[in-house]
């Protein structure tokens, strides 16, 4: 894991608690190896990390092929676009705007190249990065459906929160 302990190494005694959340996340359990890198990865391209997205996918090894790699990149663009509609619907809270359909495409959702709980994996990471309510709820729902526990659901949000603090870490140290 060279660049990202390259990564790890920039964070100053401060941040230092970055340093160790991004290690133990990757490095935890409760859900694959190869789960925990893509929503990792999702996360790092939600947050438009780029730097931190390029060294996950230069350390990942066997732990993501191509299909997790495009699979984080369209749960990220997606969710980019979901959670700003669905989060603006929820907080304008009219009834009329409850009728109307998004009309956006997002047909990645319903066939990814992986399978539809690492995708829904990975959205949920963004869902908690970005605050939609609307957004947590559904794809709440739909990794229980999928048949993930609540902890596995946990151990996806304490990924996407390790990695925001760990990006903020980074630039403040820039």
């Amino acid at each position: 894991m060279e660049n990202l302990e390259k990564l790890r190494s920039l964070l100053s005694e401060s941040t230092k608690d970055m340093r160790l959340n991004l290690s133990s996340v990757l490095s935890g359990d409760g859900l694959t190896e190869q789960q925990r890198w893509t929503v990792g990865l999702c996360a790092a391209y939600f947050l438009r990390c780029r730097t931190l997205s390029d060294a996950l996918i230069a350390d990942a090894g066997d732990r993501l092929d191509a299909a997790h790699v495009e699979d984080a990149k369209a749960a990220a663009a997606i969710m980019a676009m979901n959670t700003v509609y669905y989060r603006s619907k929820h907080q304008i809270n009219l009834p009329a705007y409850e009728t109307m359909r998004a009309s956006l495409r997002m047909n990645r959702m319903v066939k990814p190249a992986t399978d539809k709980g690492v995708f829904e994996l990975c959205s949920m990471a963004c869902a908690s990065l970005a605050g939609c309510e609307a957004c947590l709820k559904s794809h709440e729902a739909s990794l229980r459906k999928e048949g993930f526990s609540e902890s596995q659901v946990h151990e996806t949000i304490r990924i996407a929160a390790a990695i925001n603090g760990f990006v903020v870490g980074y630039e403040a140290e820039r």
